[in-house]
Protein backbone atom coordinates (compact mmCIF):
# COMPACT_ATOMS: atom_id res chain seq x y z
CA UNK A 1 0.00 0.00 0.00
CA UNK A 2 2.72 2.61 0.91
CA UNK A 3 4.74 1.38 -2.36
CA UNK A 4 1.32 2.81 -4.47
CA UNK A 5 1.18 5.76 -2.52
CA UNK A 6 4.88 6.68 -3.30
CA UNK A 7 3.83 6.24 -6.72
CA UNK A 8 0.89 8.86 -6.21
CA UNK A 9 -2.28 6.21 -5.60
CA UNK A 10 -4.16 7.21 -2.95
CA UNK A 11 -7.87 5.52 -2.03
CA UNK A 12 -10.51 7.70 -1.38
CA UNK A 13 -10.90 6.13 2.06
CA UNK A 14 -8.56 4.32 4.18
CA UNK A 15 -9.26 2.41 7.58
CA UNK A 16 -6.54 2.00 9.62
CA UNK A 17 -6.69 -0.36 12.75
CA UNK A 18 -4.28 -3.13 14.56
CA UNK A 19 -2.71 -3.28 18.33
CA UNK A 20 0.64 -1.90 17.40
CA UNK A 21 0.47 1.77 17.84
CA UNK A 22 3.90 2.53 16.99
CA UNK A 23 3.23 0.96 13.37
CA UNK A 24 0.47 2.95 12.66
CA UNK A 25 2.57 6.14 13.65
CA UNK A 26 4.97 5.02 11.05
CA UNK A 27 2.43 4.38 8.64
CA UNK A 28 0.76 7.44 9.07
CA UNK A 29 4.60 9.69 8.64
CA UNK A 30 4.67 7.89 5.54
CA UNK A 31 1.59 8.13 3.88
CA UNK A 32 2.08 12.04 4.81
CA UNK A 33 5.22 11.89 3.18
CA UNK A 34 4.43 9.99 0.33
CA UNK A 35 1.30 12.70 -0.19
CA UNK A 36 3.21 15.86 0.12
CA UNK A 37 5.89 14.65 -2.89
CA UNK A 38 2.61 13.64 -4.78
CA UNK A 39 0.28 16.80 -4.32
CA UNK A 40 2.62 19.99 -3.78
CA UNK A 41 -1.04 22.04 -3.80
CA UNK A 42 -1.86 20.60 -0.61
CA UNK A 43 1.00 18.93 1.36
CA UNK A 44 -0.42 19.49 4.83
CA UNK A 45 -3.17 17.21 5.95
CA UNK A 46 -5.96 18.37 8.72
CA UNK A 47 -6.19 16.21 11.60
CA UNK A 48 -9.28 15.85 12.86
CA UNK A 49 -10.68 14.06 16.13
CA UNK A 50 -13.99 12.31 16.98
CA UNK A 51 -14.47 14.04 20.31
CA UNK A 52 -13.85 17.77 18.64
CA UNK A 53 -15.18 17.43 15.37
CA UNK A 54 -18.51 15.83 14.39
CA UNK A 55 -19.31 13.69 11.67
CA UNK A 56 -20.43 16.14 9.26
CA UNK A 57 -17.55 18.64 9.81
CA UNK A 58 -15.36 15.63 8.52
CA UNK A 59 -17.38 14.83 5.41
CA UNK A 60 -17.61 18.34 4.64
CA UNK A 61 -13.98 18.88 4.58
CA UNK A 62 -13.89 15.38 2.96
CA UNK A 63 -16.13 15.73 -0.31
CA UNK A 64 -15.33 19.42 -0.79
CA UNK A 65 -12.49 20.88 -3.22
CA UNK A 66 -11.59 24.47 -4.22
CA UNK A 67 -9.45 25.76 -7.02
CA UNK A 68 -6.29 26.21 -5.07
CA UNK A 69 -7.16 22.70 -3.62
CA UNK A 70 -8.48 20.13 -5.76
CA UNK A 71 -7.53 16.93 -3.67
CA UNK A 72 -6.72 17.26 0.05
CA UNK A 73 -5.85 14.24 2.97
CA UNK A 74 -8.02 14.15 6.40
CA UNK A 75 -6.85 12.13 9.38
CA UNK A 76 -9.24 11.23 11.75
CA UNK A 77 -7.93 9.97 14.77
CA UNK A 78 -9.67 7.68 17.45
CA UNK A 79 -13.09 6.74 15.41
CA UNK A 80 -13.88 4.80 17.96
CA UNK A 81 -14.97 7.47 19.77
CA UNK A 82 -18.38 7.13 17.19
CA UNK A 83 -19.05 3.83 18.10
CA UNK A 84 -21.04 4.79 21.18
CA UNK A 85 -23.74 6.04 18.32
CA UNK A 86 -25.13 3.76 15.34
CA UNK A 87 -26.20 6.48 13.62
CA UNK A 88 -22.94 8.41 13.50
CA UNK A 89 -21.61 5.61 12.13
CA UNK A 90 -24.15 4.58 9.91
CA UNK A 91 -23.74 9.08 8.60
CA UNK A 92 -19.95 8.62 7.70
CA UNK A 93 -20.04 5.18 6.71
CA UNK A 94 -22.85 6.59 3.81
CA UNK A 95 -20.51 9.94 3.08
CA UNK A 96 -17.70 7.11 2.54
CA UNK A 97 -19.41 5.13 0.14
CA UNK A 98 -19.85 8.77 -1.88
CA UNK A 99 -16.48 10.07 -2.42
CA UNK A 100 -15.98 13.18 -3.80
CA UNK A 101 -12.79 14.17 -5.71
CA UNK A 102 -9.67 12.82 -5.20
CA UNK A 103 -9.21 13.92 -1.86
CA UNK A 104 -8.15 10.94 1.09
CA UNK A 105 -9.65 10.22 4.58
CA UNK A 106 -7.85 8.43 6.81
CA UNK A 107 -9.49 6.76 9.82
CA UNK A 108 -7.38 5.72 12.54
CA UNK A 109 -9.16 3.40 15.37
CA UNK A 110 -6.46 2.89 18.58
CA UNK A 111 -5.77 -0.23 20.12
CA UNK A 112 -8.51 -2.70 21.39
CA UNK A 113 -8.26 -6.27 23.37
CA UNK A 114 -10.63 -6.93 20.40
CA UNK A 115 -12.51 -5.88 17.36
CA UNK A 116 -14.95 -2.84 17.59
CA UNK A 117 -18.17 -4.33 16.49
CA UNK A 118 -19.85 -1.33 16.16
CA UNK A 119 -16.98 -0.24 13.75
CA UNK A 120 -17.64 -2.49 11.09
CA UNK A 121 -19.53 -0.22 8.96
CA UNK A 122 -16.92 2.15 8.67
CA UNK A 123 -14.34 -0.83 7.95
CA UNK A 124 -16.79 -2.21 5.18
CA UNK A 125 -17.13 1.24 3.54
CA UNK A 126 -13.40 1.87 3.23
CA UNK A 127 -12.21 1.84 0.01
CA UNK A 128 -8.73 0.26 1.54
CA UNK A 129 -7.68 -1.01 5.20
CA UNK A 130 -4.66 -1.77 7.01
CA UNK A 131 -3.99 -3.49 10.00
CA UNK A 132 -1.02 -2.27 12.35
CA UNK A 133 0.02 -6.24 13.58
CA UNK A 134 2.86 -6.23 15.92
CA UNK A 135 6.18 -6.44 13.60
CA UNK A 136 8.55 -9.56 13.65
CA UNK A 137 12.55 -8.88 13.00
CA UNK A 138 11.81 -9.08 9.16
CA UNK A 139 9.25 -6.44 9.30
CA UNK A 140 10.73 -3.97 11.16
CA UNK A 141 14.08 -4.74 8.66
CA UNK A 142 12.09 -3.57 5.93
CA UNK A 143 10.45 -0.92 7.76
CA UNK A 144 14.14 0.93 8.62
CA UNK A 145 15.58 -0.15 5.40
CA UNK A 146 12.75 2.10 3.62
CA UNK A 147 12.94 5.07 6.19
CA UNK A 148 17.22 4.88 5.19
CA UNK A 149 16.09 5.21 1.64
CA UNK A 150 13.54 7.65 1.58
CA UNK A 151 16.34 9.83 3.62
CA UNK A 152 19.17 9.14 1.23
CA UNK A 153 20.80 7.36 3.94
CA UNK A 154 23.10 4.59 3.11
CA UNK A 155 23.71 1.82 5.25
CA UNK A 156 26.65 -0.85 5.69
CA UNK A 157 24.96 -4.93 5.56
CA UNK A 158 24.08 -5.59 9.38
CA UNK A 159 23.20 -2.24 10.21
CA UNK A 160 19.44 -2.37 10.48
CA UNK A 161 20.15 -6.28 11.65
CA UNK A 162 22.12 -4.69 14.43
CA UNK A 163 19.83 -2.15 15.63
CA UNK A 164 16.93 -4.44 15.65
CA UNK A 165 18.69 -6.88 17.78
CA UNK A 166 19.41 -4.52 20.14
CA UNK A 167 15.93 -3.20 20.41
CA UNK A 168 14.76 -7.12 21.79
CA UNK A 169 11.79 -7.04 19.55
CA UNK A 170 10.56 -3.50 20.90
CA UNK A 171 8.75 -1.84 18.13
CA UNK A 172 8.49 2.05 19.40
CA UNK A 173 12.12 1.62 20.98
CA UNK A 174 13.14 0.37 16.99
CA UNK A 175 11.50 3.62 15.17
CA UNK A 176 13.03 5.92 18.18
CA UNK A 177 16.29 4.78 17.91
CA UNK A 178 16.13 4.25 14.21
CA UNK A 179 14.98 8.57 14.24
CA UNK A 180 18.27 9.09 15.80
CA UNK A 181 20.10 7.05 13.35
CA UNK A 182 18.70 9.44 10.57
CA UNK A 183 19.20 12.27 12.54
CA UNK A 184 22.96 11.21 12.90
CA UNK A 185 23.24 10.47 8.78
CA UNK A 186 21.43 14.14 8.52
CA UNK A 187 23.91 16.21 10.15
CA UNK A 188 27.60 16.45 10.14
CA UNK A 189 27.55 12.61 10.80
CA UNK A 190 28.14 10.18 7.91
CA UNK A 191 25.35 9.86 4.81
CA UNK A 192 26.37 6.27 5.20
CA UNK A 193 26.17 4.63 8.22
CA UNK A 194 28.28 1.65 9.51
CA UNK A 195 27.56 -1.29 12.90
CA UNK A 196 29.83 1.27 14.54
CA UNK A 197 27.40 4.41 14.23
CA UNK A 198 24.81 1.82 15.28
CA UNK A 199 27.44 1.08 18.68
CA UNK A 200 28.10 4.12 19.30
CA UNK A 201 24.17 5.67 18.93
CA UNK A 202 22.96 2.81 21.54
CA UNK A 203 25.21 3.58 24.33
CA UNK A 204 24.23 3.18 27.02
CA UNK A 205 20.87 1.28 26.93
CA UNK A 206 18.49 1.05 24.08
CA UNK A 207 14.50 2.31 25.51
CA UNK A 208 16.25 3.77 28.30
CA UNK A 209 13.58 6.54 27.81
CA UNK A 210 10.92 8.13 30.57
CA UNK A 211 8.21 8.60 28.37
CA UNK A 212 8.80 4.93 26.67
CA UNK A 213 8.26 3.49 29.77
CA UNK A 214 5.13 5.34 31.11
CA UNK A 215 3.28 4.79 27.94
CA UNK A 216 3.81 1.12 28.92
CA UNK A 217 2.23 1.60 31.92
CA UNK A 218 -0.56 3.57 30.73
CA UNK A 219 -1.35 0.98 28.13
CA UNK A 220 -1.62 -1.98 30.64
CA UNK A 221 1.30 -3.63 29.24
CA UNK A 222 3.35 -5.30 32.11
CA UNK A 223 5.74 -7.06 30.88
CA UNK A 224 6.83 -4.37 28.32
CA UNK A 225 6.76 -1.99 31.12
CA UNK A 226 9.14 -4.16 33.30
CA UNK A 227 11.63 -4.64 30.37
CA UNK A 228 11.73 -0.65 30.14
CA UNK A 229 11.65 0.00 33.66
CA UNK A 230 15.16 -2.64 33.78
CA UNK A 231 17.07 -0.44 30.90
CA UNK A 232 15.72 2.99 32.93
CA UNK A 233 17.68 1.93 35.65
CA UNK A 234 20.59 0.49 33.63
CA UNK A 235 20.87 4.01 31.82
CA UNK A 236 21.41 5.32 35.59
CA UNK A 237 17.85 6.56 35.93
CA UNK A 238 17.28 6.91 39.88
CA UNK A 239 14.72 4.98 41.34
CA UNK A 240 13.25 8.84 42.97
CA UNK A 241 12.60 10.21 39.48
CA UNK A 242 11.03 7.07 38.20
CA UNK A 243 8.70 6.73 41.76
CA UNK A 244 7.88 10.76 41.23
CA UNK A 245 7.15 10.26 37.29
CA UNK A 246 4.88 6.93 37.88
CA UNK A 247 3.11 9.43 40.42
CA UNK A 248 2.49 11.97 38.05
CA UNK A 249 0.91 9.85 35.69
CA UNK A 250 -1.56 7.83 38.06
CA UNK A 251 -2.46 12.12 39.73
CA UNK A 252 -2.70 13.39 36.27
CA UNK A 253 -5.32 10.48 35.04
CA UNK A 254 -7.38 11.55 38.08
CA UNK A 255 -7.31 14.84 37.38
CA UNK A 256 -4.47 16.58 38.50
CA UNK A 257 -1.02 18.35 36.76
CA UNK A 258 0.44 15.77 34.41
CA UNK A 259 3.84 16.88 32.54
CA UNK A 260 2.76 13.69 30.04
CA UNK A 261 -0.77 14.74 29.72
CA UNK A 262 -1.22 12.50 26.76
CA UNK A 263 -0.16 9.38 28.76
CA UNK A 264 -2.28 10.43 31.90
CA UNK A 265 -5.56 10.67 29.48
CA UNK A 266 -4.72 7.19 28.10
CA UNK A 267 -4.32 5.76 31.39
CA UNK A 268 -7.40 7.52 32.13
CA UNK A 269 -9.69 6.09 29.43
CA UNK A 270 -8.08 2.60 30.35
CA UNK A 271 -8.84 2.84 34.10
CA UNK A 272 -12.29 3.40 35.93
CA UNK A 273 -11.28 6.01 38.78
CA UNK A 274 -11.82 3.22 41.76
CA UNK A 275 -8.89 1.61 39.66
CA UNK A 276 -6.55 4.79 39.66
CA UNK A 277 -7.59 5.40 43.34
CA UNK A 278 -6.07 1.76 43.83
CA UNK A 279 -3.01 2.67 42.23
CA UNK A 280 -2.51 5.91 43.82
CA UNK A 281 -3.03 3.92 47.34
CA UNK A 282 0.02 1.55 45.54
CA UNK A 283 2.34 4.37 44.99
CA UNK A 284 2.06 5.98 48.62
CA UNK A 285 2.47 2.64 50.30
CA UNK A 286 5.15 1.90 48.06
CA UNK A 287 7.02 5.15 49.14
CA UNK A 288 6.67 5.00 52.24
CA UNK A 289 7.94 1.19 52.73
CA UNK A 290 11.09 2.62 50.53
CA UNK A 291 11.59 6.04 52.52
CA UNK A 292 11.07 4.20 55.70
CA UNK A 293 13.92 1.50 54.53
CA UNK A 294 11.35 -1.76 54.76
CA UNK A 295 11.80 -2.79 51.55
CA UNK A 296 14.82 -2.27 48.62
CA UNK A 297 13.88 0.42 46.19
CA UNK A 298 14.35 -1.82 43.14
CA UNK A 299 12.09 -4.34 44.59
CA UNK A 300 9.17 -1.50 45.03
CA UNK A 301 9.37 -0.08 41.59
CA UNK A 302 9.34 -3.29 40.10
CA UNK A 303 6.03 -4.20 42.65
CA UNK A 304 4.26 -0.61 41.89
CA UNK A 305 5.03 -0.92 38.18
CA UNK A 306 3.02 -4.69 37.88
CA UNK A 307 0.23 -2.71 40.22
CA UNK A 308 0.02 0.15 37.62
CA UNK A 309 -0.05 -1.08 34.85
CA UNK A 310 -2.15 -4.46 35.50
CA UNK A 311 -4.91 -2.01 36.64
CA UNK A 312 -8.06 -2.40 34.14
Amino acid sequence: MLTRADRGEFPPSLYLEGPSEPLKAAFLAAWRRAWAEACPEAPIGRVFRTAESGVEEILAAHQSASLFSPRNLHIVLEIEDLGRSEKKVAALAAGLAHPAGASCLVLVESEADSPRKTLEPLRAASAARWVAWPADRRALARWGERRLAQEGVGAEPGVIEALVDACEGDTLAFFNELDKLCTLAGGSGPRRIAPADVAALLRPTVGADLPAYLGAVALGQPRLAAQRLGRLLASGVGEGTVLFALSNLVGGALGGWARWRDLSFALARRVPPPGLSRAMDALFRAEAAWKGGRADSIAVLEQVTRAVSGQG
